[in-house]
């Protein structure tokens, strides 16, 4: 085998590496949504000087005050200590770009489901995101997220709903 081929192998499985890497990050940022999980939230996201537009939810120019968003709303709990907020992030259909070794851009569609007993609504809806990862201490990060609504459906919960105890953390 010559030395071109081997090194065509090599970069092309060093690419599809880093988009599998990326796709994972992703997983592990819709899971620590769903979870409640503030840190595993955080360590998504760069450390310092992240661009983020979340649409209603804000946007920020830093990881921190997203991070005290999500702390705020999706981990509400009523007076018996139950959650209030209940979310389901579905992620879809990645397109991720590689820019060169330490950056890469990508497209995400999100099917969002979320319960809120208080004051009581079901809401479904989708979005897309916008995003650009970078390397940061050897692990992609995402540096930039912009969040683009797609549809939405709101509509009162039943009355005498039942819902489940929801994440341990």
């Amino acid at each position: 085998m010559s030395a071109d081929l081997l090194d065509d192998l090599l970069r092309r499985v060093r690419r599809l590496e880093a988009i599998h890497e990326i796709e994972q990050l992703k997983y592990r940022y819709l899971r620590a949504c769903d979870a409640k999980d503030v840190d595993g939230f955080r360590d998504c996201f760069v450390r310092q000087g992240a661009d983020l537009d979340y649409g209603v939810l804000g946007q920020f120019s830093d990881r921190e005050p997203l991070v005290q968003i999500f702390n705020q709303v999706a981990r509400q709990r009523g007076g018996d200590g139950a959650w209030i907020v209940h979310d389901v992030h579905h992620g879809h259909h990645p397109s991720i770009e590689l820019v060169d070794d330490h950056t890469a851009t990508g497209r995400w569609t999100l099917g969002f489901v979320t319960l809120h007993q208080t004051p009581g609504f079901y809401t479904q809806a989708s979005m897309e995101y916008h995003d650009r990862y970078v390397i940061e201490d050897g692990c992609w990060k995402i540096q930039s997220s912009h969040a683009k609504p797609l549809t939405s459906i709101t509509t009162p919960l039943p009355a005498g709903l039942m819902l489940g105890p929801g994440p341990s953390a």
